[in-house]
C-alpha cells in the first residue's frame, strides 16, 4: 500500500495585548470594569511587595529558604481571576500571589517558610490544594479532580500551575493525555520562566513552543505573553469558559521570566548573564500595567500611593502578628505525633530522650538566669 499523509492541525496562536511600553491593542483589549482592573493591579502589587519583603526576611534569618515569584505576577493573577470559589486551584511551589488571591493568609506563608505545620493548614471550605514541591506531580492531581468534577456533573473547573521544567516530566504528558481523553474541565497553566533551576528551555525541548505539545494530545493550546496581564486574562477566561461548558481542557503557555533566583539557596549568576536578566526587567508586568491604568485615568498618583501604603501596612501587620504567634508554636515533641496510632518501642525511647533533654536544657537555662 502507498504511504499516505495524515492531516493534523499544526499551528499555535500567540496572544499579546499590552506591550512592555504600556501600549494596548484596542481591537483585542478586554472589556474589564475599572474596579476589576484596580483589583488586578492591587493583587499583582501585593504579590510583588510581599515577595520582596520575604526576601528581606530570609536574608535576615527570620524565615528559611523560599522561591521568589518576582516577574511572574501577571501570569498568576491574570489567570486565577477566572476561578470561582467553588473551583479548584492546584499550585506548584511558586504561586504565592495566586494563593493569596484565593484566600491564603500572609501569616500562613510566613509560618510555612519558618517550618511550622500550621502554615500548611487549608480551611475546609477552601478548594485549594497545598503547594507541591515535587516537580509536576500536581498535574496528575488536577486531572483527577477534573475527572471527579465531570463524573459528579458539578460546575467545578480546575486550574493547575507548573513551570517549563515540569513539561520534561512524565507526569505532564500523562496528565494532559488523560485530561484530553476524558475531556476533564482542567486549565493547565505553564509559567514558562525560561529556566528549570539552571537548565534553560532550549536544553529541555526541541519544540518551538510548549503550547504546541497540546496538539499531540488533542486539546487546545495557546501561547501568551506571560508578562501581559490582559493577554493572560483573556486566554484564561476563554479556557475557563470552555472547561465550564463541557469543552474540556486547555494548555496555556505564559512566556515570562524568573527575575530572581530559583530559591534563596540558588545563585543564578553561575548560569545566566546579567544582560539577559536586565532585558527581561524591561518587560516588567507590573510597570506596563501601571502605565496602562494611568493612561486610562484609573490609577492616579494619589491612588497609587494609597494602594502602596495599604499593602505595606498589611504586610508589616502580618509579620508582627505571626512573629508573636510563633512564640507559642513549635513544641519539638510534636514531631512524634500524627504518624503512628501507637508509637513503636524504639521511637518511644527516642521521644523520652528528647523530653529529658528539653527538661535538662530548661533547668540549665533557669540556673543561668538566676545565677
Amino acid at each position: 500500500m502507498p504511504r499516505t499523509k495524515i492531516e493534523i492541525q499544526d499551528t499555535i496562536e500567540y496572544l499579546s495585548i499590552l506591550d512592555e511600553h504600556g501600549n494596548v491593542d484596542r481591537e483585542l483589549e478586554p472589556d474589564i470594569p475599572k474596579e476589576k482592573l484596580l483589583e488586578l493591579y492591587q493583587a499583582m502589587l501585593l504579590g510583588r511587595r510581599f515577595d520582596e519583603r520575604m526576601l528581606d526576611l530570609q536574608r535576615q534569618g527570620r524565615i528559611g529558604t523560599f522561591p521568589p515569584i518576582k516577574g511572574q505576577e501577571a501570569a498568576q493573577i491574570g489567570s486565577i481571576f477566572q476561578l470561582k470559589a467553588s473551583d479548584w486551584m492546584v499550585p506548584a511551589f511558586r504561586e504565592t500571589a495566586a494563593e493569596i488571591w484565593r484566600g491564603r493568609s500572609l501569616e500562613s506563608v510566613i509560618l510555612y517558610y519558618n517550618g511550622f505545620n500550621e502554615g500548611t493548614i487549608i480551611p475546609k471550605d477552601q478548594k485549594d490544594m497545598p503547594m507541591s514541591v515535587p516537580v509536576g506531580t500536581q498535574i496528575l492531581h488536577a486531572t483527577g479532580l477534573g475527572y471527579a468534577a465531570k463524573y459528579r456533573k458539578t460546575d467545578e473547573i480546575v486550574m493547575t500551575y507548573f513551570g517549563d521544567g515540569a513539561t520534561s516530566e512524565g507526569d505532564f504528558h500523562e496528565g494532559l493525555n488523560c485530561a484530553a481523553v476524558y475531556q476533564t474541565p482542567v486549565v493547565f497553566i505553564c509559567q514558562n520562566n525560561q529556566w528549570a533551576i539552571s537548565i534553560p528551555l532550549k536544553k529541555q525541548t526541541r519544540s518551538k513552543t510548549i503550547a504546541q505539545k497540546a496538539i499531540a494530545y488533542g486539546l487546545p493550546g495557546i501561547q501568551v505573553d506571560g508578562n501581559d496581564v490582559l493577554a493572560v486574562y483573556v486566554a484564561a477566561k476563554e479556557a475557563a469558559e470552555r472547561a465550564r461548558s463541557g469543552g474540556g481542557p486547555t494548555l496555556i503557555e505564559c512566556v515570562t521570566y524568573r527575575v530572581m533566583m530559583h530559591t534563596t539557596a540558588d545563585d543564578p549568576t553561575r548560569y545566566r548573564t546579567e544582560e539577559e536578566v536586565e532585558s527581561w526587567r524591561a518587560k516588567d508586568p507590573l510597570t506596563r500595567f501601571a502605565i496602562y491604568l494611568q493612561n486610562k485615568e484609573i490609577l492616579t498618583e494619589t491612588t497609587q500611593k494609597e494602594i502602596e501604603a495599604g499593602i505595606l501596612d498589611r504586610i508589616q501587620t502580618a509579620i508582627n502578628r505571626v512573629e508573636e504567634q510563633m512564640k507559642e508554636l513549635g513544641d519539638p515533641i510534636d514531631m512524634f505525633d500524627h504518624l503512628f496510632a501507637e508509637l513503636p518501642p524504639h521511637i518511644e525511647i527516642q521521644k523520652q530522650e528528647v523530653v529529658r533533654n528539653l527538661a535538662s536544657n530548661e533547668k540549665d537555662a533557669k540556673e543561668v538566669n538566676h545565677g
